[in-house]
């Protein structure tokens, strides 16, 4: 991954753990194996964690407060999202960039993580009634006052991208992207190049997709995915198959191939793996003995089967910045 020149940050580990899923995102988890999967990949030499405010509504960070308690802390490079609203029926009410409501956010984010700072601290969504030079210059307020140490982006565009970068350093931009989302190649990914800024990539499996994994109730949030739902379904299922076949032939899992992709597309890129138990987080670390030339990297992409399905419904696609 493409660190920035001034980056304060130490080395990162060639995969991050991504830990929306330990609080209820995709149904029912168990927090001591959560905790469990949190400390083995640190163990593993994971140094990154990437986590939201509003997942679980403010329990993700309480749970990986519980994670890093005692000698852990020095261990984690935390990331953290922060901005999307949630009500008490845990349904999603917007957006706030405000530096007010920024300040106010990562004071509650200190104290639920149990730490005194935050390593890259970035605001989940643009927020359109905020200029995000507002959002970017309140955090680096909180730079400058040593509660963050880095400035991050997640799924905007490129003119958001170049305002933001004008402002304060940016570290990394995270956004999805896999096999079969490829978007930021066009436009975001050149931009981010230019700037020094490097990538974190979430949804390296498709949310599970590009594993068999499947929502099993209408908790699970990908039940209401394009991809999981209907047609899209049936379509997708002949991607999972031709993955599988490739896989196969080179004697690794599906999870691993798709991973091992995304590493090769290059240095600045850092996929974010959404491992819930210690199982899934062995097999996700099985993709870092994998090495797939650039030849090879292009042939598999060739090979799969265009998806059926945007990445979110579309009354989210058409606000997400990203996409613009």
């Amino acid at each position: 991954m493409t660190n920035h020149t001034a980056s304060p940050l130490p080395p990162l580990s060639p995969l991050a753990l991504g830990c929306m899923g330990m609080s209820g995102m995709y149904g029912p988890s168990d927090d001591d194996e959560s905790v469990a999967t949190i400390h083995a990949a640190l163990d593993r030499g994971i140094n990154l964690i990437d986590t939201g405010d509003f997942y679980g509504v403010g329990h993700n960070e309480l749970l990986i407060g519980r994670a890093l308690r005692g000698r852990r802390r020095d261990q984690a490079v935390l990331s953290v999202k922060f901005g999307a609203l949630r009500g008490p029926g845990g349904e999603w009410t917007g957006v706030d960039g405000r530096p007010a409501a920024v300040k106010n956010f990562l004071a509650y984010t200190l104290t639920r993580l149990g730490v005194d700072h935050v390593d890259i601290y970035r605001p989940a969504r643009l927020d359109p009634a905020v200029p995000i030079e507002d959002t970017i210059g309140a955090i680096a307020d909180l730079v400058a006052a040593g509660y963050v140490r880095a400035i991050g982006l997640s799924e905007v565009g490129v003119d958001t991208i170049r305002r933001a970068a004008a402002v304060h350093p940016i570290h990394d931009l995270q956004i999805e992207y896999s096999l079969i989302s490829r978007g930021p190649e066009a436009r975001i990914f050149p931009a981010l190049d230019a700037l020094g800024i490097g990538v974190t990539a979430y949804g390296v499996l498709s949310r599970g997709l590009l594993a068999r994994s499947r929502p099993t109730s209408p908790a699970d949030f990908r039940a209401y995915l394009p991809r999981f739902s209907g047609e899209h379904a049936a379509h997708n299922q002949l991607v999972v198959e031709t993955l599988e076949r490739l896989a196969a032939a080179r004697g690794v899992r599906p999870a691993q191939l798709a991973i091992a992709w995304v590493r090769a597309q290059g240095p600045r890129i850092l996929p974010v793996i959404g491992a819930r138990t210690r199982a899934q987080l062995a097999e996700a670390l099985g993709a870092l003995e994998l090495t797939l030339t650039a030849d090879e990297a292009a042939q598999l992409a060739a090979a799969l089967p265009a998806a059926a399905g945007t990445r979110y419904a579309e009354v989210h696609m058409s606000n997400l910045d990203s996409e613009r």
